[in-house]
């Protein structure tokens, strides 16, 4: 999945918003909180990480390309270094699923204010 596409396809996610962080990342997040990285070089994609639960860590990291996201918390965030690790569907689904889990924690009120 190249870029432009990837960085589409998270904005197209409703209530959305990204930040240039952390040097060269393009970081997503809904309600100020993050789901999704993307760590570049220059305008080439070195990193795409998203956040998971632990028993689907233990499945990501199996798969050569994929690892413990550095600097996050462990076994809840994963590190696709290599995108051709997983195809462009799954990759889409597993974003989809770090915004949920990252919504599931957010407080009661906030989450009502997502669904209007």
């Amino acid at each position: 999945m190249r870029l432009p596409a990837l960085r589409e396809f998270a904005l197209s996610l409703p209530q959305t918003t990204w930040v240039k962080q952390w040097g060269d990342c393009l970081v997503f997040k809904v309600a100020g909180k993050v789901f999704l990285i993307i760590a570049l070089d220059a305008e080439t994609i070195d990193g795409v990480v998203f956040k998971c639960t632990p028993e689907e860590f233990d499945d990501l990291v199996d798969i050569d390309g994929i690892t413990q996201a550095p600097y996050c918390a462990k076994r809840h965030w994963v590190r696709v270094v290599d995108l051709a690790a997983l195809p462009a569907a799954e990759l889409e689904r597993r974003i989809r699923r770090s915004r949920d889990l990252v919504i599931a924690k957010l407080p009661k009120r906030v989450r009502a204010q997502l669904a209007l």
